[in-house]
């Protein structure tokens, strides 16, 4: 199994619960396991019944198993002031004020979530799986996300593809403006700056090498698995992941079917029995369609839960997760 496992689909099929109950089933084959959630609603604390923040911490009860949030709104934040800071020193005193009217208009964008979020899965992914647990012996063995709906997921996975060609020109346009006004410039009257000193083509460079890293690991490091329930939408909303993921070079290793109506005992016929035996019915014969219209293979089909799926529960959903958790020499 890869080292980067991300859990996908569309909001309310229960991402949280089958990523934190495969992170339980890594950690208990012995790998240094990380969770990392970015569902504002904080579930993943509400799973381990502990709460967590946005550094890596133990999960008690559990060996071998940290767990982080990320909150996306302080990671929007955090994102923008950072632009804000760092074109705040190569632009003239009367451009500030105008940086910092478009940073704020930005905060309300769309897509500024999934660049905040891709920019903190990346140092995720680079820097705590490098460094480990803290006071840990070494790095994490594997990182499992539980990310955002589909949509959104798919854009944030398909930046590096998109913005690796744009930085590419960017920085071509930067050498080129650079190069003409050294050349423009006589003696002493107008402050010379040589390419490799230019702060804003070194920002484009860094990006550009943060855009390649993460595209090569997101193909070369990584598996991805959507979760999807037992319903028309969910189906549909699924073959649309699958096709879009393909389109970027990202495929699906898996799909989790989640949240299956239990069957009734055969000696049950009352008018509950017969319309459980119906949506059995109709789930079933919408499973049979994913096993056929979709190319991912059928890893699991998960049961509702009549509580909700923590504690020994969770380690039952665990067992029923056919994916590989052994670990993998680390990169």
């Amino acid at each position: 199994m890869d080292r980067f496992v991300f859990f996908g689909g569309k909001g309310g099929v229960g991402k949280t619960t089958v990523s934190s109950a495969y992170a339980v089933k890594s950690a208990r084959a012995g790998v240094e396991t990380l969770v990392v959630s970015t569902d504002p609603a904080h579930s993943t604390s509400d799973v381990f019944g502990q709460s967590f923040g946005d550094d890596p911490r133990a999960v008690e009860a559990y060996e071998n198993l940290h767990a982080m949030e990320i909150d996306p709104d302080e990671e929007v934040e955090r994102h923008l002031m950072e632009i804000r800071r760092a074109l705040g020193g190569q632009v003239s005193p009367a451009m500030v004020n105008e940086i910092d009217r478009q940073i704020e208009m930005a905060h309300q964008t769309p897509g500024a979530q999934e660049a905040a979020l891709f920019d903190r899965f990346v140092s995720v992914m680079r820097e705590v799986a490098a460094e480990g647990p803290p006071g840990g012996d070494g790095p994490f063995e594997r990182v499992v996300f539980d990310t955002a709906p589909t949509g959104g997921t798919l854009r944030l996975l398909s930046l590096p593809e998109y913005l690796e060609g744009w930085i590419d020109r960017l920085l071509r346009k930067r050498e080129k403006s650079v190069d003409l006004y050294e050349k423009a410039a006589i003696g002493n009257n107008e402050p010379r700056r040589m390419m490799d000193g230019d702060p804003i083509i070194a920002r484009l460079r860094e990006r550009k090498e943060t855009f390649e890293f993460a595209g090569q690991r997101l193909r070369e490091d990584a598996a991805f698995f959507l979760v999807l329930n037992p319903d028309e939408l969910s189906l549909r909303e699924t073959g649309r992941a699958v096709e879009r993921m393909a389109e970027a070079d990202l495929s699906v290793a898996g799909l989790v079917a989640n949240r299956l109506t239990p069957a009734p005992d055969d000696h049950e016929d009352g008018r509950g029995a017969r319309y459980l035996r119906d949506r059995v019915a109709t789930e079933r014969d919408r499973l049979d369609r994913a096993r056929t219209e979709l190319s991912p293979p059928l890893v699991a089909e998960i049961e509702t839960r009549v509580e909700e799926v923590r504690g020994d529960l969770l380690a039952e959903v665990a067992d029923e997760l056919q994916v590989d958790a052994a670990a993998t020499g680390r990169t």
